[in-house]
Formats: C-alpha cells, structure tokens, sequence
C-alpha cells in the first residue's frame, strides 16, 4: 500500500494531556440541566480551566517531555490549535483591535514557543474547532515534513489546548454542559527514530469543509450570564461573548460526516472497510458516537469502535482524538480510524470533517504484548 499524501513517513510517539483540577459536576446545573442529558451524552462532569490557553498547552508539553525526556532543541516545529479562540470575524465585531490581535492562534503558537524557549522551531497557529487535530496533523505530514527533512532525532510537537468554557453559556440549557477543557501535546517522530520509537504510523490525515443547508454555529454578545466558581457558586458575566449551537443539526450532521470521512480517507489509501481495526472517533458524546458506528456499518466498516470517554471530561473539542488514543493506548493495534466533525465558520452553512489514519508498529505490538 502506498503511502498516498506522507513523505517523508511520521509516526505518534507518544502523546501527554493536560487537565484542569476544577470539575464542574452536573449537580451544578440543577433543573436547568435536561434530565436525558447525561444519558444521551455520557456526560457527568467537565473540566473548567482558570488558565489561559497558551499556559494550558504549556503544561501539556511539560508533562510530554517528563514521560518521553524530549529534548525541545530537537523540536523542529510546533502546532498549536485552539478551538476556544475568536475566529477573525468575530473578534474583529466584538473586540477591540488590540484583544482582537490576541485572539490570532499564530500569535498563541508564537508565545507558546517562547516560553517553550524553542523560538528555533517553526510555528503555525489554528483552529478548526473540533477538527483541530486532524488539520494539524494534515498540515504536519503534508506540507511540513517535505521541507523539514527531520534526522532521526528530531521531532514536531502538535499542541491542542481547549478552553471552551470561557465562551460558554452557562445559561442555555442545550449547550452549558457539553463541553470541558483540556490540552494534550503529541510527538510526532520519522519512523525511522530509535530515541523517539513510533508506536502509531500515520498512514492519512485530512479535513475539509462540507456544505449543510443551513448554518448552525454562531457567537453572540450576551449581558449577565451565569457562569460556575470554583466554590460551587454562580457569578454574572456582562458583554460576555458566547457560541450558540443548533444541537441538533450538528449531531444529525456529525455521525454521516465522521462516517464519510472514514470511507474517504480508506479509498485515499486504497484499504478497505474491513482492513480497520478500531474506530477513535471524536468524543462529542456517547449518542453521536453511537449513530456514527451505525452509519460505518452501512459503508462496511468495521473494527472495535471506541466510545463513553466524555463521562468525566466532556466534550473536549479538538483534545477529543488525542486524549481517546492515550486511554486506549494499549487496546489499540492494527489499522486505526480516527474521524472528526466540527461546525464550520460562524454564520455560513457548512461544517467541519477529518480522518486520520494510523496503524500500528512492530514496536508498538510488542509492548502491547508485554503490557499484557
């Protein structure tokens, strides 16, 4: 099989996560809180970070180099996605040019490396809300990895940092709930590297934009919204800039889109739907997941699906894939799917969807077996 969009070849060597000590429990929400909610989405609690984006995704490549020892001189380039930042068009509504500069991912990816102090490493900031990870990584093994010819001990760091909770709407009962903050780093090595062993091969990795009827994500300036403390209290947030969402036309959109980006991302590589072995969805909930394995049944696709990881998390956006693969680290072999689905640009009729393909090495099979 022939490696259709890769060259040179990377791989995942590790992947390290971030998550916030403050968990928001559903008990918080009281009545406001739908009584099928958790059963429709798995969600129980969700964690809400007091920390910048820029900081979250700090600690994430903190703990990426106390379990691997990476050694950022090596660090050729840093990704940095963020879902939680202001797209332009919105920034440049609400925000004054000065907080509106500082709302531009490539500006967070900048000061990330800096006090990374790896300002050698080349930086691309973006977002891409929910797909942040399967951009990242397209961008990474197609445009990237071409140019930078890594030697065998250097490596590229693809950051997610996920704050979503600073443009929630604690008061809207259909999205208060859904999502929870989190960072996760991951390394990115050639498969040729003995320092840094490649457990998974990235075969592919898309994402694109798709046309819907109608457009189903926004943001809106809103006055007096309630938002958690700590202390398990209410506070009142005036001007406080929110996403709304048509909860259900994305999830009627996602499980197709995440389906079809898996069947796309298979006939790219020329595999077929039986050659998967698991499924790494993005975690939007338990229901989503679960009508996206109905929807791989219809294009033959089978392997393990992977589902229920938001139940104390929620769900974490672009943080989803990357978190998911490192709880089922050592479950996963073979060829593995990973499909996302995200909403598009604010107020057009599109959304989001990717798929990265992986597959897992000799190295990695043979401590999964020692493992066992």
């Amino acid at each position: 099989m022939e490696h259709d969009n890769l060259n040179p070849c990377l791989g995942i060597s590790a992947i390290a996560v971030h998550q916030p000590t403050w968990e928001l429990q559903n008990d918080w929400f009281g009545e406001a809180m739908p009584r099928k909610f958790s059963r429709h989405t798995g969600i129980e609690a969700r964690g809400i970070s007091l920390e910048d984006e820029v900081t979250m995704g700090l600690r994430a490549v903190r703990r990426l180099q106390a379990e691997t020892g990476c050694d950022l001189a090596q660090c050729r380039g840093i990704v940095f996605a963020s879902p939680s930042f202001l797209p332009p068009s919105v920034a440049g509504r609400f925000l004054t040019p000065e907080q509106a500069h500082q709302e531009r991912p490539q500006v967070a990816a900048r000061l990330l490396a800096e006090r990374l102090h790896a300002t050698h490493s080349r930086t691309l900031g973006l977002n891409w809300f929910c797909c942040g990870y399967s951009r990242a990584l397209s961008l990474v093994t197609t445009r990237w990895a071409p140019r930078l010819q890594l030697n065998q001990d250097e490596f590229v760091v693809v950051v997610i940092a996920s704050r979503i909770s600073r443009i929630t709407d604690y008061g809207c009962s259909q999205t208060a709930g859904l999502f929870g903050d989190m960072a996760a780093a991951t390394l990115l090595a050639p498969l040729t590297s003995r320092r840094y062993p490649a457990h998974f091969e990235v075969l592919h990795a898309d994402a694109r934009r798709e046309q819907i009827d109608q457009p189903a994500f926004d943001f809106q300036q809103r006055q007096q919204v309630p938002v958690p403390t700590p202390d398990g209290g209410v506070a009142r947030a005036g001007d406080r800039i929110v996403y709304t969402l048509d909860g259900m036309a994305i999830a009627d959109a996602a499980p197709r889109q995440m389906s079809d980006a898996v069947a796309a991302a298979l006939h790219a590589s020329q595999l077929n739907g039986s050659d998967v072995d698991f499924v790494v969805p993005h975690q939007a909930g338990t229901g989503i997941v679960r009508f996206t394995g109905m929807k791989l049944e219809e294009y033959g696709i089978g392997g393990e699906l992977i589902n229920g990881l938001t139940q104390r998390v929620g769900n974490v956006s672009g943080c989803s894939v990357p978190f998911a693969l490192r709880e089922t680290w050592d479950r996963l072999g073979g060829l593995i799917a990973c499909p996302t689905a995200a909403v598009g640009s604010p107020g057009r009729p599109e959304v989001l969807r990717g798929c990265v393909l992986l597959r897992s090495t000799a190295y990695h099979d043979r401590q999964r077996t020692q493992a066992a």
